[in-house]
C-alpha cells in the first residue's frame, strides 16, 4: 500500500444524524486531489447506528475506514486514531464538519506554515466565526485566556477542532497523552512546547453548528481541572 499523503481522522460519538453527509463531504473533496489519502473514522464507543453507517461509506472507498473503541471521551478518540493513521500528514477534523474540509489548504504544504503542527485557528489572523451566539463565544474566548495563563501563553485558540502534524511528529506525541475528554488539545500543546515541536496558527472560517456534543458550562469546568492536572503531570518533560 502506497503511503498516504494525508490522513483525516474524525472522531465520533454517537453520530448517526450527519456521518454519512460529513463522509461524502469529505471524500469528495479528496478523491479530487492528485494525493494519496485515507480517513480513519474513531467511532467513541458509539451506541446508535453510527459504525453501520460508516461500513457503508467504506463498501464505496476503500481508502475509509473504522476504528472500533471502547467509549473514552474526544481525547481517547483522537489519540487512538492519530496512532493508527500512516498519513505524512495527519488532520483533526470534527465530525460536525465546522471547519469545512477545504480548508485543510491553509494548513499543508505548499500553503501551510512549514511547521511540524499546524493549528487552525478561529482567533488568528483571517479567520471568521460564523453563526456562534455571543454567550458561548464569550466563554470560550474566558477559557482561552485561562489556557494561555497556565498552560500554552501566546495562542489564541487552542480548542478548535481542525488540527495538522506531520506524521512523525503525531507518533511522539499522541502516546504520550493522558487527558481523555475534551482538553486533550492543551495537553497536546503543552507537550509539543516541551519537546521543541514547531507550532503556528493559522486562522479558519468555523461555522457554528447546534448538535455539537460539548456542553459549554459543565466541560468548561472539567476542562478546567484538567488544565491544571497538565501542568502537574509533565512538569519535568524536557
Amino acid at each position: 500500500m502506497v503511503e498516504p499523503f494525508l490522513s483525516v481522522v474524525i472522531p465520533a460519538f454517537n453520530e448517526e444524524l450527519r456521518i454519512t453527509e460529513t463522509l461524502a463531504i469529505v471524500t469528495k473533496y479528496l478523491a479530487a486531489q492528485d494525493y494519496e489519502w485515507e480517513v480513519i473514522v474513531a467511532d467513541d464507543g458509539s451506541t446508535d447506528h453510527t459504525a453501520l453507517l460508516v461500513g457503508q461509506v467504506i463498501v464505496e472507498h476503500s481508502n475509509v475506514r473504522i476504528l472500533r473503541l471502547a467509549h473514552g471521551g474526544k481525547g481517547w478518540a483522537v489519540k487512538n486514531g492519530m496512532l493508527a493513521a500512516e498519513g505524512q500528514y495527519r488532520l483533526i477534523c470534527d465530525a460536525d464538519l465546522s471547519v469545512h474540509i477545504q480548508q485543510v489548504e491553509r494548513l499543508l504544504p505548499p500553503n501551510g506554515p512549514d511547521t511540524d503542527i499546524v493549528l487552525g485557528s478561529r482567533e488568528a489572523m483571517g479567520a471568521a466565526r460564523i453563526g456562534e451566539p455571543v454567550l458561548r463565544q464569550a466563554m470560550g474566548r474566558l477559557f482561552n485566556l485561562l489556557v494561555s495563563r497556565l498552560a500554552v501563553p501566546g495562542l489564541a485558540d487552542t480548542q478548535c477542532g481542525f488540527k495538522c502534524f506531520r506524521g512523525i511528529t503525531a507518533q511522539d506525541l499522541f502516546q504520550r497523552l493522558t487527558i481523555d475528554g475534551f482538553a486533550f488539545d492543551v495537553e497536546l500543546i503543552h507537550i509539543a512546547r516541551k519537546l521543541g515541536f514547531s507550532l503556528s496558527e493559522v486562522g479558519i472560517n468555523w461555522y457554528y453548528k447546534s448538535e455539537s456534543k460539548v456542553r459549554p458550562l459543565q466541560d468548561s469546568l472539567t476542562m478546567t481541572v484538567d488544565v491544571i492536572r497538565i501542568r502537574w503531570r509533565h512538569r519535568n518533560l524536557v
